[in-house]
């Protein structure tokens, strides 16, 4: 199985929480806060991310770490039947279906950032909508630049562990941190700014609602990439000697401050020329151009914009290599082929998803229960197989796996202490906790509750 470990502590984190960052904080955070009442939506994001991010997150590190190989070889390790390895296989559908579809809004992220390099994303509203309709409706660019990206993540994946994926993470992750910061400078800066920052800090506790801690809890299990084996598969090039715990907490914690991060850069800048903080999904590419060509002179609006989309295009692009790496891990393993050919078989797969999901939207409608194909594969992943995946690792974990490997691995080998109490907790989280949580957000998503 794998021998292959990430070469340091830093990329080993930065690659892991590349992972989770993604076009999800950036995006689909703000947009939830928005429609969740701000800061008592993000203070109650953050407690589900203590009680039922990390203990999901440590239990997919402690499968794949244990593991030490591909997701399927790793989840029949730890079941102790190859039945248990299917566990992993639906977690590798389920990353190369998401890969196929948020391709298509990675690769709209891709081409706005060379439309605004062009000043082509800059003007009123009635503008700046026709472009993004017209882009969606295209009978071919959407398909096009939706396999340009993916092929993007094929290149930095192919070249392996330490020389691709971490590598690249160490050089993206810190970039992407640094334009996050120059954009909430910008924003921050503008008259009315205040409003937004309020907005994001003061709690108004008549805000939570049976449907706030609903959204809150999905928010906080998918921002950290729970039931892909995105993380099961990342754990098995953990080091021995690298403590989960510790590792747990700091990648919870930048996917955290990624997403906060993202409201500082939003909301200031929304508030300050009057739009709504519930601008919802056209957020990203109707609503803010506007923002930027209200709130800054047209010389300003240019550089910003382009930094704003690079960030996009680069977050993206740490989640998609997440994502590809899972099945060119399994498949090259399992097939017993090289990761060259194991990944060209991944990519092949995402394109065809890629573009029908972007035909789906535009010249060729077509999709089932009266959604399109887009819809469909996401309500697929999103409601059924990360579910799915989360849950049966929880039940794994809790209360299948020897004791003694999991006490094992949470102290590296004994090279950590590890208090009792601690353990309790642990287990009492995975055991009842985390499946509760995830049983909610199913019966919430089929609208049972």
């Amino acid at each position: 199985m794998s021998q292959v470990n990430f070469g340091s502590k830093l990329g080993m984190i930065l690659a892991t929480a590349g992972s989770a960052v993604g076009l999800g904080n950036i995006w689909r955070f703000p947009t939830t806060t928005g429609e969740n009442g701000g800061a008592a939506f993000i203070l109650v994001y953050v407690l589900f991310t203590l009680l039922l991010g990390l203990p999901g997150m440590l239990s997919e590190f402690l499968v794949g770490r244990s593991g030490g190989g591909n997701a399927m070889h790793s989840y029949a390790k730890a079941g102790g039947n190859r039945l248990w390895g299917m566990v992993g296989g639906i977690g590798m559908l389920c990353s190369a279906i998401i890969l196929g579809f948020y391709s298509v809004v990675a690769g709209w992220c891709f081409f706005y950032l060379f439309q605004a390099i062009g000043d082509n994303v800059l003007g009123d509203k009635t503008f700046i909508e026709s472009e993004f309709n017209a882009l969606v409706s295209h009978p071919w660019q959407p398909s096009l630049i939706s396999v340009l990206f993916i092929f993007c993540t094929h290149a930095i994946v192919i070249r392996g562990v330490q020389r691709g994926i971490e590598k690249a993470s160490k050089a993206m992750m810190p970039l992407l941190f640094v334009l996050m910061l120059l954009l909430i400078c910008a924003s921050c800066s503008l008259p009315g700014a205040m409003k937004g920052i309020a907005f994001l800090f003061h709690p108004d506790f008549s805000k939570i609602t049976a449907d706030v801690m609903y959204e809150a809890i999905g928010q906080s299990f998918f921002s950290l990439s729970l039931g892909t084996a995105c993380l099961c598969t990342y754990a098995a090039y953990f080091k021995k000697e690298a403590s989960l715990f510790k590792s747990s907490i700091q990648i919870a914690g930048i996917d955290c401050g990624v997403a906060i991060m993202a409201g500082l850069m939003i909301f200031p800048a929304a508030f300050a020329v009057g739009l709504r903080p519930d601008a919802g999904p056209s957020l990203i590419f109707q609503t803010l151009p506007y923002v930027f060509q209200l709130a800054f002179p047209h010389a300003v609006a240019y550089v910003v914009s382009i930094v704003f989309f690079a960030l996009l295009t680069l977050a993206a692009l740490t989640s998609t290599i997440s994502m590809h790496e899972i099945g060119t891990s399994l498949l090259s393993e399992e097939l017993k082929t090289t990761r060259r050919k194991a990944a060209c078989i991944v990519t092949a797969f995402c394109c065809v998803i890629g573009i029908l999901s972007a035909l789906s939207m535009g010249p060729c409608p077509m999709g089932f229960f009266g959604s399109t194909l887009f819809d469909n594969f996401d309500a697929l992943t999103s409601n059924i197989l990360l579910p799915f995946g989360a849950f049966v690792t929880s039940l794994l974990v809790g209360w299948r796996m020897p004791h003694a490997t999991i006490t094992e691995e949470l102290t590296s080998g004994g090279r950590y202490s590890l208090r009792p109490w601690v353990l309790r907790i642990f287990f009492f989280l995975v055991r009842f906790f985390v499946p509760a949580c995830i049983a909610t957000i199913i019966l919430n998503r089929f609208d049972v509750i």
